[in-house]
């Protein structure tokens, strides 16, 4: 009987030595799990943080873009209204431009029409010079034949 309850002993103590080495190596394995897991947590806060980070960087890019684009929104605005006042102003020198050039066209026909009545002004200056030339000398004639007669 001994010898079966020293055989269960040392089956017992083989059992247990085995139980401890099983227990020692899920306490490692759980140590390097819970090890691993301390890691994972970190880097998971690391990650978060990173993230947290450029979705603030992203938010303040996005706040600076929007209102860069208010900025160029109101610039380009006023370059349409700039625009839109220059294309009335050329709308405007336009009409003047036609204007002036009929003008222009009238004061060179009245021009050309002052012209021909100056040549033909002149023609009938020379005619009447011509005929008061001619009467100055009859003139002339007849004072000397009263002279001649006195």
């Amino acid at each position: 009987r001994l010898t079966g309850q020293q055989q269960e002993i040392n089956s017992l103590m083989q059992r247990k030595s085995a139980v401890d080495e099983e227990n020692a190596r899920l306490k490692r394995e759980f140590g390097n799990l819970n090890r691993k897991f301390k890691d994972k947590r970190q880097e998971l806060k690391d990650t978060e943080e990173c993230a947290r980070k450029k979705e603030e960087q992203n938010r303040l890019v996005i706040k600076n873009l929007e209102e860069e684009n208010k900025g160029l929104n109101i610039c380009c605005a006023d370059l349409l209204s700039d625009l839109e006042k220059l294309r009335k102003q050329e709308a405007q020198w336009k009409r003047e431009k036609s204007g002036n050039d009929a003008r222009i066209k009238n004061l060179e026909t009245d021009l050309a029409e002052t012209r021909e009545q100056i040549k033909s002004l002149h023609s009938i200056y020379r005619n009447l010079s011509s005929q008061v030339a001619v009467k100055q000398e009859e003139l002339f004639q007849k004072d000397c034949d009263v002279v001649r007669a006195k």
